[in-house]
């Protein structure tokens, strides 16, 4: 039996707007300008420039609720309201621009560095050997073998294997070691060894035969297990060597390359550039922010749209492909206008969320001092300037400050709290960073193990368990005790 009944339902839905708005703001300053780069390309309505002054009836994209149906499918009407496009009501140029940035900031290029890749100036040092075709083939590819790291990573049965079955090249273990030692003597020293043990015994033997290096490839090959565990006791006993000897031969080791694929500029790693977004000075003592120009570009409606649409308004005659083409024209100046607000809402949003971070920290920006770090998550920043956690979340993950200690994660500045002996809120930073401190003051003879890190820590005010310096300390890239020792 059918029944027909009526329901009232609540509910919110985010607007176009609002998606477009929230897309733009977790874009970093990179990412912003291609999006922009692309507008401008897809909507021909939308210029930018600082030559010219156009001004629009400017309404509220949000101010009428529509849904999605409503964006995406266009009503076809009878008669176009054109006078809506060509209002009088203008807003003045000053509320449609951003101005606190300079415009010596306005750096357009970021320059990029090119050149070989690591593997192609493997593979040219190749080109001065005379090998015949099949240590050739074996040649290239142990080079395309190399990690980053300039590692080759596997034995010499798998390569073996591969060899047959992917380059059809029938060898022998043999003529592969062979040819390992070719490849071994490539540049950057260390090239191609299978661990780091090889690595560091190929960069040694390049090295003139003083009495430390003899005794530092001794060390290597004899007794990595002590050196690389710091069993300096039982490395003294083994080679029946003084203290300072020992202390000669590791300072050797130490100047060695344990990654000799990182040393090559031209390697195949991407190089990120970062451009901040936030600039942050401190002048007369008091700290100011300023939003990068790249983040603030002048845009406006094209002015040959609003010819168009004139032209149109003065016809006697309105014909329907006259009609379909103004009904093109205002979907683009709908959607250039809400871009516009968009991208002027991301600068509001940005600058005002960054601002009260600058506000929060304030001690820190002042000083540089990460002890001055105050606990504060996101919702500290919510709360004050009246916005989402989500907001702040974007703002906060993908956005740069340019401070006067150099460039910063903003998300860097995000920490949890602890109580303090006094029963003060702390930062884990400030205590991360007074760890990183103790550790940099320790005898390095004898350095202090995480339980008397753990008891040093509780001394200065700060009670945490020892586990807990274990976890600070691994985030700092820090070793363990033994690790860290030294002669």
């Amino acid at each position: 039996m059918l029944k027909q009944q009526l329901n009232f339902k609540l509910s919110q839905k985010l607007s176009p707007q609002q998606i477009q708005l929230m897309k733009l703001i977790q874009l970093p300053t990179q990412a912003f300008e291609q999006k922009l780069k692309q507008e401008l390309e897809e909507n021909p309505a939308l210029d930018s420039g600082k030559d010219q002054t156009d001004e629009y009836d400017y309404e509220d994209p949000y101010a009428n609720d529509q849904n999605d149906d409503d964006y995406g499918s266009e009503t076809i009407e009878t008669e176009i309201n054109v006078d809506e496009y060509l209002s009088d009501d203008e807003i003045p140029s000053y509320r449609l621009s951003t101005n606190n940035y300079s415009a010596d900031d306005d750096e357009k290029s970021v320059p990029y560095a090119s050149g070989t890749t690591f593997h192609q100036h493997l593979v040219e040092q190749l080109n001065t050997y005379r090998l015949d075709e099949e240590r050739r083939a074996i040649a290239e590819f142990l080079v395309g073998s190399i990690d980053e790291s300039g590692y080759i990573r596997r034995n010499v049965a798998d390569i073996l294997d591969d060899l047959a079955f992917t380059q059809n090249v029938y060898t022998t273990e043999d003529k592969i070691e062979e040819v390992f030692k070719i490849v071994h003597q490539l540049d950057p020293a260390g090239v191609g060894a299978r661990d780091l043990k090889e690595c560091l015994l190929i960069q040694l033997e390049r090295k003139d035969k003083t009495i430390a290096i003899k005794l530092a490839t001794d060390m290597i090959r004899n007794a990595f297990d002590h050196f690389s565990k710091k069993h300096y006791d039982k490395l003294l006993s083994k080679f029946d060597i003084e203290e300072e000897q020992l202390k000669e031969a590791i300072e050797e080791i130490e100047h060695l390359n344990p990654k000799p694929g990182g040393s090559y500029s031209g390697n195949t790693r991407i190089v990120e550039h970062v451009v901040p977004d936030f600039t942050i000075r401190i002048v007369d003592g008091e700290l100011e922010l300023s939003l990068n120009g790249r983040n603030a570009p002048e845009l406006h409606v094209s002015k040959e749209y609003n010819n168009m649409l004139q032209a149109y308004k003065a016809s006697k005659e309105k014909s329907k492909s006259q009609k379909d083409a103004v009904l093109f024209i205002k979907q683009k100046l709908d959607a250039a206008k809400w871009f516009i607000e968009a991208v002027r809402q991301r600068q509001q949003t940005l600058f005002v969320t960054m601002s009260a971070i600058m506000h929060y920290q304030k001690e820190y920006f002042l000083t540089g001092d990460e002890r001055n770090l105050k606990p504060m998550i996101l919702k500290d920043i919510a709360d004050e300037i009246e916005m989402d956690v989500s907001t702040v979340s974007r703002v906060a993950n993908s956005k740069y400050v340019d401070t006067p200690y150099g460039t910063k994660l903003i998300k860097d500045f995000f920490s949890e709290s602890m109580t303090n002996t006094e029963g003060e809120e702390v930062s884990t930073r400030e205590i991360k960073k007074i760890l990183e401190i103790t550790i940099g003051e320790e005898d390095k003879k004898k350095p202090l193990t995480d339980e008397k890190l753990a008891k040093i820590l509780k001394e200065k005010g700060y009670p945490i368990a020892r586990r807990t310096v274990a976890k600070y300390r691994e985030q700092l890239d820090l070793p363990v005790a033994r690790l860290r020792k030294k002669i």
